[in-house]
């Protein structure tokens, strides 16, 4: 059981003659310890990036800190990656059937008028609103609007129907986009009844 001390007591942390303690042990392990430590001098050095000789290892002297390369090598990569992405795209486009590629042409084409998104933002905002905020808004407008298309047409297809989306196939994605929560609520509403 350990003892209790009380605030005007200390505890010895002396060992005394009565104390089962195998001072061996201790004393190999202390000095285990301080030979790994100095047995290998060149491990602190090590992590610092320099070797035993007391040079850098690091080979990059341009200063760019993550490769050997210089900075206009990279933006040539950036360059070379965005011309693969357009022959990839190209591939894929010259691959799409007529229907498809209609499809594409008009979802390249769509866009919202820009002086009725801007004038829907000053309205909302009351301050005015730079081309660049109008031009990213009617973007995310085209996106929300595709996202309750597809859905729209999931839902006509669950209900085995075809032809043009009709109003009640909209509706209900929408009902579901915002049971997922990735349609805004917008106005609450509060219920007709409470029941308290």
């Amino acid at each position: 059981m350990d003892e209790i001390l009380f605030p005007t007591q200390q505890k010895s942390n002396s060992l005394s003659d009565g104390d089962d303690v195998d001072l061996k042990f201790f004393q190999s392990a202390s000095g285990e310890r301080k030979d790994s430590d100095t047995s290998d001098p060149g491990n602190d050095a090590d992590r610092d990036g320099k070797d035993a000789d007391g040079d850098n290892d690091n080979k990059n002297t341009d200063g760019d800190g993550d490769s050997g390369e210089p900075a206009h090598k990279k933006l040539k990569t950036k360059k070379e990656l965005e011309e693969e992405e357009r022959e990839r795209m190209q591939v894929l486009v010259s691959n799409f059937t007529e229907e498809q590629l209609d499809r594409y042409e008009m979802y390249r084409r769509s866009a919202f008028p820009k002086a009725a998104v801007k004038r829907l933002m000053q309205t909302i905002t009351g301050c005015s609103v730079s081309q660049n905020v109008v031009i990213a808004m009617s973007g995310i407008a085209k996106v929300f609007v595709g996202e309750v298309v597809e859905e729209a047409l999931d839902v006509m297809e669950a209900q085995g129907e075809s032809g043009a989306l009709q109003p009640k196939f909209i509706r209900e994605a929408v009902r579901r986009l915002r049971t997922k929560d990735r349609m805004p609520i917008g106005r609450y509403q509060q219920p007709y009844f409470r029941l308290n």
